[in-house]
């Protein structure tokens, strides 16, 4: 069986897909060989620009045509042309990693469908993601079959689309060991890059659904009851929104490294995550990991994620998410309390999310 992925969102700064498809890449060998299977794995990109992906596994060959991405999108939203076999040749299996599965001659399409934000929060979502409203029902009429980071979308996409159960399988994302060995940045660190000692962590993007503005409206409110409370650290592409650094008691962190990325997460008071909607919330699993508490939005994939550790709040709420912020402030942190949130985080690994994936493959 020759199966190919879709490595695209390897190319550049990594987001949560990034890190999905990294992850995924690199633990199917092993899903493959446990289950028994004499099966390949290759990669392709949609860029014209091409560019290698130097970090690929042992054994995992890139292929592909050089193919500019709103081309093919554009006519793949259209017709069933180009077919992938096309652009990388000879396939068993093609795996759209990021809700786009290609039309194909022979091989079995599965798309990974992250989350229906396109569908439901339309409003807060770019014009080349609007083009899953069509890309994705597409797909789904050639019979690929739906792969979702979190059993909350596999029931999202069920019922929007109509779904019988067996068309789309849930493969829960998992935590890197590394956040469960994360120390907390040093107070010199912390200083060096102009952060202070006591603080929430946002770590995320500046996408409208990650319900920012709100968060940081919801921390004003608790430093102005409490002036004592932690400060906000926004981590991620949001560490580098200079109107929000300006409001008191915010910072910003520039671009981190994975490690100080997560020896900030480790340090921080709690992670906060009010997203209006999530796929998974991959920050939320990988504070946990780490030992830390979360405030999460009152939604199906976070509540699914964090199951009892975290403080929930309804994302529409502002006042919801300040008394959320002030209960994790004044919540249980102890020893227990850290290895209980490492114990559950324990439960989600790649190898797991592999394992479920590699089952769709060979059905």
């Amino acid at each position: 069986m020759l199966i190919t992925l879709d490595a695209t969102p390897l190319l550049g700064v990594r987001t949560g897909i990034g890190r999905y498809v990294e992850h995924l890449v690199a633990e199917l060998p092993g899903a493959l060989g446990r289950r028994g299977l004499d099966a390949h794995v290759q990669v392709s990109t949609w860029t014209a620009r091409g560019g290698a992906i130097a970090d690929l596994p042992p054994g995992v060959a890139q292929v592909g045509r050089r193919v500019p991405a709103r081309l093919v999108r554009e006519a793949w939203r259209r017709w069933d042309l180009p077919p992938v076999e096309a652009l990388v040749g000879r396939t068993d299996v093609f795996h759209g990693t990021n809700f786009t599965s290609p039309p194909t001659r022979r091989a079995r399409e599965v798309v990974t469908v992250h989350d229906l934000t396109y569908e439901l929060h339309a409003d807060t979502v770019s014009d080349a993601s609007l083009a899953y409203r069509a890309l994705v029902p597409r797909a789904l009429g050639r019979g690929a079959h739906v792969v979702t980071p979190s059993e909350a979308v596999a029931a999202a996409v069920r019922d929007h689309y109509g779904l019988a159960a067996d068309r789309v399988t849930a493969t829960p994302l998992g935590v890197a060991p590394a956040w469960a060995r994360a120390v907390p940045a040093t107070p010199a660190w912390l200083d060096a890059h102009g952060l202070p000692g006591d603080y929430v962590v946002f770590v995320g993007s500046l996408d409208p659904r990650k319900n920012l503005a709100r968060l940081v409206d919801a921390h004003a409110r608790l430093r102005a009851a409490r002036p004592d409370a932690p400060a906000l650290v926004l981590a991620g592409p949001a560490g580098r929104a200079a109107a929000l650094g300006a409001r008191p008691g915010v910072h910003l962190t520039g671009f981190l490294a994975d490690g100080e990325l997560r020896a900030l997460v480790a340090g921080a008071r709690a992670l906060a995550l009010p997203s209006l909607d999530e796929g998974f919330g991959l920050p939320v699993l990988e504070a946990l990991a780490a030992g830390r508490p979360v405030v999460g939005a009152d939604i199906p994939a976070v509540r699914e994620v964090a199951g009892d550790h975290a403080v929930l709040a309804e994302p529409t709420d502002t006042d919801a998410l300040a008394g959320a912020l002030e209960a994790v402030v004044d919540g249980p942190d102890g020893e227990a309390d850290r290895a209980g949130r490492r114990a559950w985080a324990a439960r989600f690994t790649w190898a797991a999310c592999a394992d479920a994936t590699v089952a769709v493959y060979a059905t």
